[in-house]
């Protein structure tokens, strides 16, 4: 892939501002934060109307959870026939109000999915097409949720959050380390921020799939640790990675100072862009200091990869109705899910267009598992497996000097 086209495939995500602002908007009254909610953008009529946001009409109404949806662009990726940028992260993000548990779902970018019209593209095509709107509309009607709300976060954003928290402490395995010390050229370049090359050990390791070390990080260097796909979990690690940092991100929020808190939203705030009023935000804030990240995963569980004509190479759910079944058992602990017609009809569509029905692979993931048994005595840091059975990434071939 020639290096225009792997512009085109930055890795970013958002959750953590979202996260980061609910707790930080907890320590203050609304008099003090209003200034700073000032500088976060609301969309406009033109482009996002929340009343024109699909949904399927037996689609389950739940009630005690806020479910919002979480998106990541790259203003250098924009799609010029589109007119718009990607979405190459999309997080879900499910608030229990009565237990505070907060759970997190990746969808993988290149999931194949109906992204409006009967149009069947890699999910993360429906912002370029249609902004948050579309996005939101493409992941209700697939799903069956019931998602009003979004945020979206301007790619600086993490390096300011994590530089603003005094970095991160990550355990990396030495193919890790490679390709984040890669990658750091480029989100140097970009951000224009600073960051100091890791050694690499010499001689490498036999096993470059092992944890190495424990190794400090700047927000150069989270991020780009972030955006690292060219393991043998590819996509699939890439999303555990993020939702690892997540985890470490608000741990380390939480444990800040008033003063570095209003640092953060002063410099993060004017990357974001929501359809949360300040009313809203201020009151989801006040009670949500309790709130913690427990189970996290990425959707589809059970896929097929393939490249189709026109579409590239796709992660195809295997089924997208039982898939969704899955979904709604580990989002709501609902057993009695049963899915719409309507997703029905398009899990019947993507089996046609592909011919790959049920069955298919697991994902595993392998980042995150490696992770967390690094730091099982770390409990402060509250992470936890995937509830699938993480696997550690296969032995790959990585070369030093190349930027995947």
């Amino acid at each position: 892939m020639s290096r225009s086209g792997r512009k085109k495939k930055r890795a970013l995500f958002v959750v953590e501002i979202l996260v980061l602002l609910i707790f930080i908007g907890g320590l203050f009254v609304y008099g003090q934060i209003n200034a700073k909610l000032s500088k976060i953008s609301t969309p406009t009529v033109e482009n996002f109307d929340q009343e024109q946001v699909a949904v399927n009409i037996s689609a389950p109404k739940l009630t005690g959870y806020t479910n919002v949806a979480l998106f990541a662009l790259d203003h250098r990726a924009k799609t010029e026939s589109a007119g718009g940028e990607n979405s190459d992260t999309i997080i879900i993000a499910s608030i229990n109000n009565d237990t505070k548990e907060v759970k997190l779902v990746s969808v993988y970018r290149d999931c194949l999915l109906d992204i409006g019209d009967d149009t069947y593209q890699k999910c993360n095509a429906a912002y370029s097409l249609g902004g948050p709107q579309k996005a939101l509309s493409m992941l209700n009607t697939n799903l069956d949720l019931n998602l009003q709300d979004y945020v979206t976060v301007d790619f600086t954003a993490m390096v300011k959050a994590v530089d603003m928290l005094g970095g991160l402490d990550i355990p990396m395995t030495y193919q890790e380390l490679v390709h984040m010390n890669n990658y750091c050229v480029e989100t140097s370049e970009e951000t224009e921020t600073d960051y100091e090359p890791i050694p690499l050990p010499d001689p490498k390791p036999e096993d470059e799939t092992a944890i190495l070390d424990t190794y400090h990080l700047n927000g150069v260097q989270v991020t780009s640790y972030c955006r690292i796909r060219a393991t043998a979990s590819m996509d699939f690690g890439r999303t555990e990675r993020q939702r690892m940092v997540i985890q470490m991100m608000v741990h380390k929020a939480t444990k800040s100072s008033i003063a570095t808190l209003s640092e953060i939203m002063d410099e993060v705030f004017p990357y974001v862009e929501t359809s949360f009023s300040k009313s809203e935000i201020v009151k989801m804030a006040l009670g949500m200091l309790s709130y913690r990240i427990d189970e996290t995963t990425g959707f589809p569980q059970m896929i097929q990869m393939t490249d189709l004509p026109t579409k590239g190479s796709v992660v195809i759910p295997t089924t997208l109705e039982s898939n969704v079944v899955e979904l709604h058992k580990f989002l709501f602990s609902d057993d009695e899910y049963t899915p719409s017609d309507t997703v029905k009809s398009k899990s019947d569509t993507i089996v046609d267009l592909t011919g790959f029905g049920e069955g298919g692979e697991v994902v595993r993931e392998g980042a995150l598992s490696a992770v967390a048994d690094a730091l099982e005595n770390e409990d402060s840091y509250g992470i936890q497996a995937s509830p699938q059975d993480a696997a550690s990434d296969e032995n790959t071939t990585v070369t030093e000097n190349t930027n995947t």
